[in-house]
Formats: structure tokens, sequence, C-alpha cells
């Protein structure tokens, strides 16, 4: 890869972006995204980008992936983020049952929502399991298909364990109409993620609704869900805050461009403005340089031999932290130089930074890789 990289509108439609943003303020009034948005989002099929072929799915290499999620947060942070998570609740995909897996994926609208927390429990009984939990956190839920989440597995009301004497812990996916929605999404950013919680009771589920996320137990054998989970989670979370980075950046730049020409404004000031902006869009661009250059080494090692080498596989962790961090701390150091333009809350600029901070709480990019 050359040490120059593209901006994200080289990998997004201009029709899609300018729907996407003319309908964001009316998502954030919904809680959740607009029609329009959604009718894009279908047409475009970005929320089957990583579910199987063999299901209607596009089954995408991981760079197309992380290009093109980071193009449509780069359009909206809120679009961005649904659909990058329920892109990877669609590569369970290639670990569920499939015949089950046939039925879901058939639906053109088909979305899967869900949360990795392990909030709930499924107690095993002569059918299957009966399943019982709160979850917090599912974006998308409003308009998904079906909600995966993590269960404790119990039987007889006593904890399963695992080979490793640790307590058994197996994803499951059920249809929306069994699943209740509950508000709870109330904070100041990914407003129109619609990123409620979600309750189950006493409900009855087959064996073939739970599956395991383990490059052994995948049915579909393919590169991409041979891809570690952990590192496919960091990665795209990523290039989900440095497009939004990106988009902050150029609404700063316009923001600069109408105060240079302001007579108030000095000579050594209009000098600084510049200077900073430059300075922030070049440190971002060589991190995204050297992310996008390691993502594409570590897919290339999983398609050729199968598997990603520990070591490389830090190095992903590291480069999406680096990435991630400085997406937030570069924009922090730009906004005190937007004026009140930035703190308007309805404005397009005060949206992607109340976005990226929002969404810069994920808890696998709290941390410096050093401290994990």
């Amino acid at each position: 890869m050359e040490n120059t990289i593209s901006h994200p509108s080289a990998f997004i439609e201009v029709e899609a972006v300018n729907t996407i943003r003319n309908n964001a303020p009316a998502a954030e009034q919904l809680g959740m995204l607009h029609p329009e948005q959604l009718q894009v989002i279908y047409k475009q099929q970005w929320f089957k980008l990583l579910v199987p072929e063999v299901y209607s799915g596009k089954q995408v290499t991981l760079l197309q992936l992380l290009q093109l999620q980071e193009a449509v947060s780069w359009a909206d942070g809120s679009t961005g983020w649904v659909v990058t998570l329920c892109n990877g609740a669609g590569w369970f995909g290639g670990f569920i049952d499939p015949e089950l897996s046939t039925g879901i994926f058939s639906d053109i609208t088909v979305c899967l929502a869900g949360s990795g927390a392990v909030c709930g429990t499924a107690e095993i009984n002569e059918n299957g399991y009966k399943i019982n939990g709160t979850w917090k956190y599912a974006s998308g839920a409003h308009h998904a298909t079906h909600i995966t989440a993590n269960c404790r597995i119990t039987k007889n009301g006593e904890t399963v364990l695992a080979d490793d004497g640790e307590p058994l812990i197996l994803p499951f996916i059920f249809d929306k109409k069994d699943v209740h929605i509950l508000p709870a999404w109330k904070y100041m950013g990914m407003v129109a993620t619609g990123s409620d919680a979600f309750e189950v009771k006493d409900l009855d589920v087959m064996p073939n609704r739970q599956f395991k996320i383990d490059s052994k137990a995948a049915v579909v054998k393919a590169p991409l869900y041979l891809y570690p989970f952990l590192q496919l989670a960091e990665a795209t979370i990523a290039v989900n805050l440095s497009g939004m980075a990106i988009h902050f950046i150029d609404l700063c730049e316009d923001i600069f461009h109408e105060k240079i020409r302001q007579p108030r404004i000095t000579n050594g000031q209009r000098t600084f403005l510049i200077t900073e902006l430059n300075r922030i869009k070049n440190e971002l661009d060589v991190l995204r340089v050297d992310f996008f250059e390691t993502a594409t080494q570590s897919w290339e090692a999983v398609q050729s031999v199968g598997s990603i080498p520990q070591e490389l596989l830090d190095q992903v962790s590291m480069v999406s932290r680096k990435l991630a961090h400085f997406s937030r701390e570069g924009i922090d150091q730009l906004y005190p130089l937007c004026g009140l333009a930035a703190a308007a809350a309805g404005s397009e600029i005060n949206r992607a930074w109340r976005d990226l901070h929002t969404a810069s709480q994920h808890a696998l990019i709290t941390f410096g890789f050093s401290q994990s």
C-alpha cells in the first residue's frame, strides 16, 4: 500500500451519502435510522456484507469491509455504527445452523442486532433451551429481523461448566417477534442507532438456535470465518471512529476557511488554524495507512494458510486502538477552534462530535493495547 490513502468518499456513492446525511436530523428525532436511510442500506445490501454467499450474502474481503464501513461512518456516525454492528452479527451466519440460516438470510431486509454481554441464562430442557434475560445496547434493534445474545448455560438451575472449568457461555439467535425491546438508549450521541435494551422471558428454543463462534465450529469454510472475531471487531470499530473523525475534519475545514476570511483574524491566527488542521489530517492519514496495511497483511495470512500469527493479531489490535484513540484526540484539538458552530446541538459538526465521543466509549477500545 502506498503512503497516500484515499478519502472515504472514494468508496461510497454520492447519492447514498446525500440521502443518509439529509435524513440524519430526522433520524435523531426518531431515535432510530430513518426509512430513507434504511432503503439505501437494503439497496446496497450493507447488512449482508459479512453474510456467507451461500445464503445470498456478499461475503466481502476484510479490506472491502473496512473501507466501506469507514465511508458509511463518514457519511453519518449513527448509520455507520448500525451497519457495522449489524454486520458483525451477520458474520455469525458462518457459524449458525445451515437450514436455519437459509431461512434467516433470504429476507432482503434481514438485519441481526444483539449484545455480546452475558446477561441471560439458557436452561437445558428436553426440547432444547429455555431463555431468560435482559440485555443492554442492541444497536439497530428496532428494525432488526433477528436478535443474537450470549447466555450462561444452566441445567437443573446449576451453571454448566466448559472444558476449562469456567461457566459455559454460548450465543443464541432469536426471531424479533420473541424479543421485547425496552427503551434504554439516552446518551448524547449515536442517537439514531436506537441502541435500546431487549428482554426475553421464558422462551423455549430449539438446539439449532445455539451456535459457537470458533473457527473449528464454522459451518461455512472460508477465510472470512477463520478471521478472529476480536480483531475483526476492533478493526471495524476503529474505522467507524476514523470515518466520523474525517467527517468532523471536513466540516471543520469549511469553518476554518470562513474564519480566515474575517478581517479581525490576524495573519498569525490564520497560519495557526491551517497548520493545526493540516497536522491533524496528516497524522490521521499516517495512522490510517498503517492500519490498512496491517489489516491487509492479516487478511493475506488467513487467506494463504488459514490462520494469523499471534504477533500479527497483536499488531492488528494495536493499530486499531491507535487509530481509534487519535480519531477522538485529534478532533478534540480542533473542536475549540471551531467556535459556537461546533457547539450548536442541531449542527452537523456537533452531531459528528457527539457521535464520535459516544462511540469511543466502546469497551473494546477504551484502553490502549499496552493496558489490555
